[in-house]
Protein backbone atom coordinates (compact mmCIF):
# COMPACT_ATOMS: atom_id res chain seq x y z
CA UNK A 1 0.00 0.00 0.00
CA UNK A 2 1.15 4.01 -0.52
CA UNK A 3 2.14 5.50 2.40
CA UNK A 4 1.56 8.96 1.11
CA UNK A 5 -1.57 10.96 1.60
CA UNK A 6 -4.75 9.21 -1.18
CA UNK A 7 -4.52 12.16 -4.09
CA UNK A 8 -7.74 10.50 -5.11
CA UNK A 9 -9.64 12.25 -2.43
CA UNK A 10 -10.56 16.24 -2.92
CA UNK A 11 -8.98 19.18 -0.78
CA UNK A 12 -10.71 17.88 3.17
CA UNK A 13 -10.86 21.26 4.26
CA UNK A 14 -13.87 22.45 2.53
CA UNK A 15 -14.97 26.24 4.08
CA UNK A 16 -13.44 24.97 7.32
CA UNK A 17 -9.56 26.33 7.53
CA UNK A 18 -6.82 26.94 10.22
CA UNK A 19 -7.61 30.72 9.14
CA UNK A 20 -11.66 30.40 10.19
CA UNK A 21 -11.14 28.28 12.56
CA UNK A 22 -8.51 27.71 14.39
CA UNK A 23 -7.36 24.12 14.80
CA UNK A 24 -8.26 23.05 18.86
CA UNK A 25 -6.37 20.09 18.59
CA UNK A 26 -4.85 17.36 15.58
CA UNK A 27 -5.63 14.02 15.85
CA UNK A 28 -4.26 10.87 14.55
CA UNK A 29 -6.22 7.82 14.06
CA UNK A 30 -5.08 4.38 13.00
CA UNK A 31 -7.20 1.86 11.68
CA UNK A 32 -9.85 4.93 10.62
CA UNK A 33 -10.84 2.42 7.99
CA UNK A 34 -12.32 -0.11 10.05
CA UNK A 35 -15.25 -0.38 12.16
CA UNK A 36 -14.22 0.97 15.67
CA UNK A 37 -11.53 3.83 14.14
CA UNK A 38 -14.06 5.05 11.96
CA UNK A 39 -16.99 5.24 14.94
CA UNK A 40 -13.89 7.10 16.78
CA UNK A 41 -13.29 9.38 14.06
CA UNK A 42 -17.19 10.19 13.70
CA UNK A 43 -17.31 10.93 17.29
CA UNK A 44 -14.23 13.24 17.24
CA UNK A 45 -15.52 15.29 14.55
CA UNK A 46 -16.23 18.68 14.80
CA UNK A 47 -15.13 22.43 13.69
CA UNK A 48 -11.97 23.50 15.36
CA UNK A 49 -10.55 19.65 15.06
CA UNK A 50 -8.41 18.35 12.39
CA UNK A 51 -8.58 14.51 11.94
CA UNK A 52 -5.47 12.04 10.59
CA UNK A 53 -7.00 9.53 9.02
CA UNK A 54 -5.16 6.38 8.13
CA UNK A 55 -6.40 3.00 6.93
CA UNK A 56 -5.76 0.66 4.29
CA UNK A 57 -9.36 0.47 2.65
CA UNK A 58 -9.15 3.90 0.58
CA UNK A 59 -13.03 3.64 -0.37
CA UNK A 60 -13.65 3.50 3.02
CA UNK A 61 -11.21 6.40 4.02
CA UNK A 62 -13.11 8.58 1.67
CA UNK A 63 -16.38 7.69 3.19
CA UNK A 64 -15.29 8.28 6.76
CA UNK A 65 -14.00 11.45 5.59
CA UNK A 66 -16.75 13.01 4.12
CA UNK A 67 -19.19 12.39 7.16
CA UNK A 68 -16.02 13.68 9.43
CA UNK A 69 -16.57 17.00 6.77
CA UNK A 70 -20.20 17.14 7.25
CA UNK A 71 -19.58 17.69 10.75
CA UNK A 72 -17.06 20.42 10.33
CA UNK A 73 -13.64 18.38 10.59
CA UNK A 74 -10.77 19.06 8.61
CA UNK A 75 -9.38 16.22 7.58
CA UNK A 76 -6.38 14.52 5.61
CA UNK A 77 -5.96 10.86 4.69
CA UNK A 78 -3.36 8.70 4.40
CA UNK A 79 -3.88 5.07 2.86
CA UNK A 80 -0.82 2.78 4.62
CA UNK A 81 -0.52 -0.56 5.50
CA UNK A 82 0.84 -0.69 9.11
CA UNK A 83 2.51 -4.24 8.76
CA UNK A 84 5.06 -1.82 7.67
CA UNK A 85 5.98 -0.08 10.98
CA UNK A 86 9.49 1.52 9.50
CA UNK A 87 6.74 3.28 6.97
CA UNK A 88 4.81 4.06 9.42
CA UNK A 89 7.43 5.34 11.67
CA UNK A 90 8.21 7.59 8.68
CA UNK A 91 4.77 8.47 8.16
CA UNK A 92 4.12 9.81 11.54
CA UNK A 93 7.38 11.53 11.69
CA UNK A 94 6.39 13.37 8.58
CA UNK A 95 2.97 14.44 10.05
CA UNK A 96 4.41 15.62 13.34
CA UNK A 97 6.96 17.52 11.58
CA UNK A 98 3.93 19.53 9.17
CA UNK A 99 2.63 20.26 13.17
CA UNK A 100 2.49 18.79 16.40
CA UNK A 101 0.42 15.61 16.67
CA UNK A 102 -1.87 16.43 20.05
CA UNK A 103 -4.09 13.35 20.26
CA UNK A 104 -3.01 9.85 18.79
CA UNK A 105 -5.42 7.05 18.63
CA UNK A 106 -4.12 4.47 17.52
CA UNK A 107 -6.80 1.64 16.59
CA UNK A 108 -5.15 -0.37 14.09
CA UNK A 109 -5.03 -4.49 14.06
CA UNK A 110 -6.39 -7.60 13.06
CA UNK A 111 -7.82 -10.26 14.94
CA UNK A 112 -7.59 -14.06 13.41
CA UNK A 113 -8.12 -17.46 14.88
CA UNK A 114 -6.60 -21.05 14.43
CA UNK A 115 -7.84 -22.37 11.21
CA UNK A 116 -10.94 -24.43 11.10
CA UNK A 117 -9.04 -28.28 11.18
CA UNK A 118 -5.51 -27.22 12.49
CA UNK A 119 -4.11 -27.62 16.05
CA UNK A 120 -2.14 -24.51 15.49
CA UNK A 121 -1.80 -21.12 13.90
CA UNK A 122 0.32 -21.14 10.86
CA UNK A 123 3.75 -19.36 11.83
CA UNK A 124 2.87 -16.50 8.95
CA UNK A 125 0.11 -15.79 10.95
CA UNK A 126 1.76 -15.65 14.43
CA UNK A 127 4.64 -12.92 12.92
CA UNK A 128 1.59 -11.11 11.06
CA UNK A 129 -0.54 -10.74 14.12
CA UNK A 130 2.57 -9.87 16.17
CA UNK A 131 3.47 -6.88 13.95
CA UNK A 132 -0.02 -5.85 13.48
CA UNK A 133 -0.90 -5.44 17.24
CA UNK A 134 1.99 -4.79 18.74
CA UNK A 135 5.01 -4.14 17.25
CA UNK A 136 3.20 -1.53 14.78
CA UNK A 137 1.08 0.40 17.20
CA UNK A 138 4.20 0.11 19.96
CA UNK A 139 6.75 1.79 17.95
CA UNK A 140 4.35 4.20 16.92
CA UNK A 141 3.44 4.77 20.05
CA UNK A 142 7.05 5.10 21.67
CA UNK A 143 7.72 7.18 18.71
CA UNK A 144 5.04 10.04 19.31
CA UNK A 145 5.51 9.84 23.25
CA UNK A 146 8.96 10.69 22.85
CA UNK A 147 8.07 13.75 20.48
CA UNK A 148 5.17 14.68 22.90
CA UNK A 149 7.44 14.42 26.29
CA UNK A 150 9.57 17.25 24.31
CA UNK A 151 6.50 19.45 24.14
CA UNK A 152 5.21 18.57 27.61
CA UNK A 153 2.06 17.48 26.42
CA UNK A 154 -0.04 15.31 24.12
CA UNK A 155 -2.26 12.08 24.82
CA UNK A 156 -1.99 9.11 23.37
CA UNK A 157 -4.91 6.10 23.51
CA UNK A 158 -3.76 2.57 22.40
CA UNK A 159 -6.41 0.16 22.07
CA UNK A 160 -6.52 -3.53 23.04
CA UNK A 161 -8.44 -6.29 24.01
CA UNK A 162 -9.91 -8.29 26.52
CA UNK A 163 -8.74 -10.97 24.87
CA UNK A 164 -5.03 -10.32 26.09
CA UNK A 165 -5.60 -11.47 29.74
CA UNK A 166 -6.96 -15.01 29.30
CA UNK A 167 -4.70 -17.62 27.44
CA UNK A 168 -6.85 -18.68 24.06
CA UNK A 169 -6.11 -22.02 22.86
CA UNK A 170 -8.12 -20.88 19.25
CA UNK A 171 -6.37 -17.32 19.08
CA UNK A 172 -3.35 -17.88 21.00
CA UNK A 173 -1.03 -15.28 19.25
CA UNK A 174 -4.32 -12.45 18.74
CA UNK A 175 -4.19 -12.61 22.77
CA UNK A 176 -0.25 -12.69 23.69
CA UNK A 177 -0.16 -9.69 20.87
CA UNK A 178 -2.92 -7.82 22.48
CA UNK A 179 -1.31 -8.69 25.96
CA UNK A 180 2.21 -7.78 24.80
CA UNK A 181 0.22 -4.47 23.93
CA UNK A 182 -1.17 -3.95 27.31
CA UNK A 183 2.31 -4.58 29.25
CA UNK A 184 3.99 -1.83 26.90
CA UNK A 185 0.99 0.63 27.36
CA UNK A 186 1.36 0.26 30.80
CA UNK A 187 4.84 0.74 30.99
CA UNK A 188 5.12 3.94 28.80
CA UNK A 189 2.53 5.65 30.68
CA UNK A 190 4.62 5.34 33.77
CA UNK A 191 7.86 6.75 31.67
CA UNK A 192 5.92 9.57 29.97
CA UNK A 193 3.26 10.63 32.76
CA UNK A 194 5.80 12.71 34.63
CA UNK A 195 6.46 15.04 31.19
CA UNK A 196 2.90 15.57 30.73
CA UNK A 197 2.05 12.60 28.36
CA UNK A 198 -0.64 10.56 28.91
CA UNK A 199 -1.44 7.46 27.56
CA UNK A 200 -4.53 5.48 28.00
CA UNK A 201 -5.05 1.87 27.48
CA UNK A 202 -9.13 0.15 26.96
CA UNK A 203 -9.91 -2.92 26.58
CA UNK A 204 -13.12 -4.23 24.46
CA UNK A 205 -14.87 -7.29 24.89
CA UNK A 206 -16.29 -8.11 21.98
CA UNK A 207 -17.88 -5.29 19.43
CA UNK A 208 -20.90 -5.86 17.07
CA UNK A 209 -20.79 -4.17 14.01
CA UNK A 210 -21.70 -4.69 10.05
CA UNK A 211 -20.23 -7.80 9.03
CA UNK A 212 -18.11 -8.54 11.65
CA UNK A 213 -19.40 -11.72 12.60
CA UNK A 214 -18.74 -12.55 15.67
CA UNK A 215 -19.42 -16.11 17.16
CA UNK A 216 -20.82 -15.26 20.25
CA UNK A 217 -24.70 -14.21 21.68
CA UNK A 218 -25.95 -11.08 20.68
CA UNK A 219 -25.98 -10.12 24.55
CA UNK A 220 -22.27 -10.25 24.72
CA UNK A 221 -21.81 -8.08 21.74
CA UNK A 222 -21.13 -4.16 22.48
CA UNK A 223 -22.82 -2.10 19.89
CA UNK A 224 -20.25 -0.24 17.70
CA UNK A 225 -21.40 3.25 18.65
CA UNK A 226 -21.63 2.65 22.00
CA UNK A 227 -17.76 0.98 22.20
CA UNK A 228 -16.68 3.79 20.96
CA UNK A 229 -18.38 6.39 23.12
CA UNK A 230 -16.78 4.25 26.12
CA UNK A 231 -13.43 4.32 24.39
CA UNK A 232 -13.44 8.14 24.31
CA UNK A 233 -15.10 8.70 27.58
CA UNK A 234 -11.88 6.73 28.91
CA UNK A 235 -9.85 8.43 27.04
CA UNK A 236 -10.87 11.59 28.11
CA UNK A 237 -10.70 10.87 31.78
CA UNK A 238 -6.98 9.98 31.33
CA UNK A 239 -7.90 6.94 32.42
CA UNK A 240 -4.42 4.41 32.67
CA UNK A 241 -6.74 1.18 31.57
CA UNK A 242 -10.35 0.32 31.16
CA UNK A 243 -11.70 -2.97 30.59
CA UNK A 244 -15.22 -2.44 28.41
CA UNK A 245 -17.81 -3.56 29.61
CA UNK A 246 -16.68 -4.39 32.90
CA UNK A 247 -18.22 -7.89 32.80
CA UNK A 248 -15.17 -8.35 30.99
CA UNK A 249 -13.06 -7.01 34.22
CA UNK A 250 -14.55 -9.86 36.06
CA UNK A 251 -13.80 -12.39 33.88
CA UNK A 252 -10.12 -11.20 33.99
CA UNK A 253 -10.51 -11.49 38.06
CA UNK A 254 -12.38 -14.83 37.69
CA UNK A 255 -9.00 -16.07 34.92
CA UNK A 256 -6.85 -14.99 37.91
CA UNK A 257 -8.47 -16.65 40.57
CA UNK A 258 -9.50 -19.87 39.65
CA UNK A 259 -7.71 -22.72 40.01
CA UNK A 260 -5.38 -23.57 37.10
CA UNK A 261 -7.45 -27.02 36.34
CA UNK A 262 -10.60 -25.04 36.27
CA UNK A 263 -9.47 -22.37 33.77
CA UNK A 264 -7.92 -24.64 31.67
CA UNK A 265 -10.53 -26.80 30.96
CA UNK A 266 -12.73 -23.70 30.55
CA UNK A 267 -10.04 -22.01 27.77
CA UNK A 268 -10.34 -25.61 26.27
CA UNK A 269 -14.13 -25.21 25.51
CA UNK A 270 -14.00 -21.71 24.00
CA UNK A 271 -14.57 -22.19 20.14
CA UNK A 272 -13.50 -19.16 17.68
Amino acid sequence: MSSSPDASVPAPHGDITSETVPFLRRVLITGASGAIGGALARQLAAPGTQLLLWGRDAARLAAIAAECQAAGAAVELRQIDLADPATAADAVAAEDNAAPIDWALLVAGQGDAVPPGQIVEPAEQVARLAVVNFAGPASLAAALASRMAGRGQGRILLVGSAAAFHALPHAPAYAASKAGLARFGEALRLAVAPHGVTITLVSPGFVDWAGGGRPVPKALLLPLEDAARRILAAFDAGAGHAIIPRRFALLRLLDRVLPSFVRDALLRRLKP
